[in-house]
């Protein structure tokens, strides 16, 4: 399984907070969350919302077998952005060349007809 519980104990720690900080926001018992900690308790969707919602994180952070899905997806959404820039400037450098190259053209076609 994806261990809920070891991701919401370590959240919790990062934070420096107490399970009894947890617990009395979740308004459940100590022991209650400590099975939580513990993947004893099986979580619902709406305990889960709202343990992320303590935390702050979205519910996938939570239930994902990723370390920090939601940081991994905002990397590869910066990739992408980063690569898509840079092929906007290809295309910008081919569109001044493509101008380049037709001015080059239309100045030959005048000189020929000139001649």
């Amino acid at each position: 399984m994806f261990e809920i519980g070891k991701k919401i104990k370590a959240l919790r720690q990062q934070r420096g907070w107490s399970q009894s900080d947890i617990a009395e926001l979740l308004n459940i018992s100590v022991p209650a969350f400590s099975k939580i900690e513990s993947d004893i308790t099986d979580l619902n969707i709406s305990r889960l919302k709202q343990i992320a919602d303590v935390f702050n994180v979205p519910i996938v952070d939570l239930i994902s077998d990723q370390a920090n899905p939601s940081q991994t997806l905002l990397d590869e959404l910066q990739e992408s952005k980063n690569t898509i820039a840079a092929q906007a400037l290809k295309i910008s450098h081919l569109q001044e060349y493509i101008i380049t190259l037709y001015e080059q053209l239309h100045k030959h076609t005048q000189d020929v007809i000139s001649s």
